[in-house]
């Protein structure tokens, strides 16, 4: 494994602070993006704890599942009741020394609790405020959404059927992810925007239209025309097989989209006869004939084991892989090399594999920073910083304002 050697230059976000009060996946993946370009993420969380603590899976302390772990690394939490009346100068100091604030709350919610962007911005105009929502401004405004009723709605599941036969879900949170991703790109936009200007504003990433863009720009197809020159669907893409390909003992990933990519599988699986082949001969063939195309590919690679397959084609200059499981792709000498995967002793759960950040910036991958924290690992600290004597993080700890330990940095370092 390579291990990330500390950074010539600062990271691009390096000296902002980010107060985040989001949960699950969308709004944390957006945060871990952050936190990954340097910037100092503060995790806000209930007294509770944030519910991915345990729908992300089991874990030795019964509060750090995998999932939450890997979401919440290099982010600091604090915890707080939010409805209690005397939480409010907590979270006006937090704004004020913050420079984005994010959440994932329901617009209604967010103005119940004084923290929507008209309030915010009014008293701190150089906060960049964001809000995650299901749904923007429109008929389901409001509604509650997780990843899969955006699938749904977003017309995801339903590209299934036409390969399928029946709807289905991406078997991993591809919602909360890209969500999580166009978020990071539009905060950091309003940092840019914000340094030419000196002021904040407002920002919304809805989910559902997030998604559904990302579905109509792959999909609409023939009915992007008006009027329509086609049917919708990309029919190439959603070919019934076009899936990893069995191999005699497993699977590879093929692709092959340019002409001479086709002449060198063609040639690779033996199969020169179909190089005047008219259904595989051009682009806008082998489109109109993808059902044929994907049969033959399946057919060619099914006698001899993956080794073979990986090694013929590589030589060949097509693309190709193995088709991983999260197991074996545990041990893909790439990502081991690369240091994507970083073992580490955590304090509470013991040795973990943390996921780094695939982003390298000046040609160097950075750190992952320090593993998740428990729940309101650090509010002692935060409130320390914030200019909160001891008496009145006391006070506020004994009224069930804040909750948590009273740590120390040391505590925190000895996680990285």
């Amino acid at each position: 494994m390579t291990e990330p050697l500390p950074l010539a230059e600062p990271l691009p976000l390096e000296g902002v602070r980010v107060l985040d009060l989001t949960s699950v996946v969308a709004g944390p993946s957006a945060t871990l993006r952050l936190a990954d370009m340097g910037a100092e993420v503060i995790k806000i969380e209930t007294l509770d704890g944030d519910l991915l603590r345990t729908l992300g899976g089991a874990s030795k302390s019964g509060s750090l599942s995998p999932k939450f772990m890997h979401f919440n690394r290099s982010k600091r939490s604090v915890a707080l009741d939010l409805k209690h009346p005397q939480c409010r100068p907590v979270l006006e100091r937090l704004l004020g020394e913050s420079d984005i604030f994010i959440t994932n709350i329901r617009p209604e919610s967010l103005g119940r609790l004084g923290l929507d962007a008209a309030t915010c911005l009014a008293k701190h105009p150089k906060l960049i405020h964001c809000i995650i929502t299901g749904f923007g401004p429109g008929p389901y405004r409001g509604r509650p959404a997780y990843d899969t009723v955006i699938q749904g709605a977003a017309g995801v599941a339903g590209l299934f059927i036409k390969r399928d036969g029946r709807p289905s879900y991406a078997p991993f949170l591809l919602a909360d992810h890209v969500v999580g991703e166009v978020t990071a790109g539009a905060i950091t936009a309003m940092l840019f925007r914000r340094s030419r200007t000196g002021r904040g504003g407002e920002l919304e990433i809805p989910m559902m239209e997030t998604l559904a863009a990302f579905v109509l720009q792959e999909h609409l197809g023939g009915a992007t025309f008006r009027p329509a020159r086609g049917e919708s669907g990309d029919s190439r893409i959603l070919a019934p097989d076009n899936l990893p390909i069995a191999t005699a003992d497993g699977w590879v990933s093929v692709t092959c989209n340019t002409d001479p990519q086709v002449h060198a599988f063609l040639k690779a699986v033996g199969r020169q006869e179909l190089l005047d082949d008219p259904r595989f001969k051009t682009v806008a063939a082998r489109f109109a004939a993808s059902k044929d195309w994907f049969a033959m590919r399946a057919d060619a690679l099914k006698h001899q084991p993956t080794a073979y397959w990986l090694r013929v084609l590589t030589e060949a200059g097509v693309p190709v892989m193995p088709c991983h499981s999260i197991e074996s792709l545990l041990e893909d000498p790439h990502l081991v090399t690369t240091g994507l995967l970083q073992h580490r002793d955590h304090p509470v759960e013991g040795p973990i594999i943390d996921v780094a950040s695939a982003v390298r910036f000046d040609g160097q991958a950075s750190a992952t920073g320090f593993s998740a924290q428990t729940s309101g690992q650090d509010t002692h600290a935060v409130l320390q910083e914030l200019g909160f004597g001891e008496d009145d993080i006391e006070a506020l700890f004994q009224s069930g304002v804040i909750g948590g330990g009273k740590t120390t940095e040391q505590t925190r370092r000895a996680s990285k």
